[in-house]
């Protein structure tokens, strides 16, 4: 089975041939690809990228002195159980014992479905990407794709808020952040707060809740099996959580207001965020006190320009007050940018597939 489009793929980090072959092997079994590493420095650009990381026993003291970045998904295949913990391996498995569930895992990460994820995060606090969030997730569901909106910022506020949807009733964070496995993905369409093609995940009320990145691994996942587009609302301070979404997502975008102090805190936040998408564009927001054009907003940021400046949209605000979603009518400069991202994001899907 091929991997879906922006789909990046599991490393495997060994220089033994012997487990090599028995990787690749199981690796075919599940109907999964594999990306190969000999060592450290070779897995390094992948290393924070790839989904799933399996490290040779071979390589496991290398990589500690390498000290490449701890994350999530990372297994240690051999005899070598003192290095889990300097590495942060998840598990250490043996072979042949674990083959079944290696097989399993690495099947799972390939059985995801065809949705696309998009993930929006503000250059500078107020740039206006739970607005763009939002916007993108209504324009696509009004165009009738089945959407999915996730709130990953725990201290936003609540994205619901955006939508005016805090008085519907459905599943939220604090009944999902234990989860650190598969979800049946229709089941959590349904048991989320929902209009028309429209669901969302975000937070509630309560108390500030640290969300565990294979919560949100899982609910992407599931998002990718039920819907056609995942849109991922990111806080600037990148958690597990973020990082988990900007490993999962298919293209991440920057908002960025067109101001010389809001470019120059962006482009830091790009930095963070190419660590863990390889896609990322920038999409620059009006007015431009300073007369910054959008082009060199974005590239004094380092990354392509998506759609146009957004001048002040009239109304806007006033109606994000009174719990009018954004873009709801489907018209203006902000629905207007929001279907120029996803004919790009979906088109390039169809373009791969073919």
């Amino acid at each position: 089975m091929p991997a879906r489009p922006g789909f990046r793929l599991p490393l495997v980090v060994t220089a033994d041939a012997d487990l090599l072959d028995d990787l690749l092997r199981i690796a075919a079994a599940a109907g999964a690809e594999v990306d190969v590493a000999p060592d450290p420095a070779a897995a390094r650009p992948r290393w924070s990228r790839a989904p799933f990381v399996l490290v040779g026993a071979d390589q496991g003291a290398a990589c500690v002195r390498a000290r490449l970045p701890r994350r999530q998904h990372l297994v240690l295949v051999g005899p070598a159980w003192e290095l889990a913990e300097p590495l942060g391996a998840e598990y250490v498995l043996r072979l042949p014992e674990a083959e079944e569930w290696l097989l399993r895992r690495l099947g799972g990460l390939f059985a995801s479905g065809a949705g696309r994820v998009v993930a929006v995060l503000g250059g500078r606090g107020g740039a206006g990407a739970s607005v763009l969030a939002g916007a993108l997730a209504v324009v696509a569901a009004r165009d009738g794709r089945r959407t999915l909106l996730v709130d990953a910022d725990p201290l936003g506020g609540g994205l619901d808020l955006i939508l005016g949807w805090e008085g519907l009733d459905g599943l939220r964070w604090p009944g999902l952040a234990e989860t650190d496995g598969q979800l049946d993905p229709q089941a959590l369409v349904r048991s989320l707060p929902q209009r028309g093609d429209l669901v969302m995940v975000s937070f509630d009320r309560g108390e500030p809740l640290p969300l565990p990145a294979p919560a949100m691994t899982a609910v992407l996942d599931a998002g990718r099996r039920a819907c056609d587009v995942v849109v991922v609302d990111l806080p600037r301070r990148l958690d597990e959580a973020a990082v988990a979404a900007l490993q999962g997502a298919d293209h991440t975008l920057l908002v960025v207001p067109a101001e010389l102090r809001a470019t120059a805190a962006a482009t830091q936040v790009a930095k963070a965020a190419a660590l863990h998408c390889s896609s990322v564009s920038v999409v620059v927001r009006g007015p431009a006190p300073g007369n910054l054009s959008a082009l060199e907003v974005a590239r004094s940021v380092g990354f392509p320009l998506t759609g146009v400046l957004l001048p002040p949209e009239p109304g806007l605000a006033k109606g994000l007050e009174h719990g009018e979603a954004p873009a709801v009518g489907g018209r203006g400069p902000l629905a207007d940018l929001c279907r120029v991202v996803l004919a790009e994001l979906l088109g390039k899907a169809a373009e791969v597939a073919a």
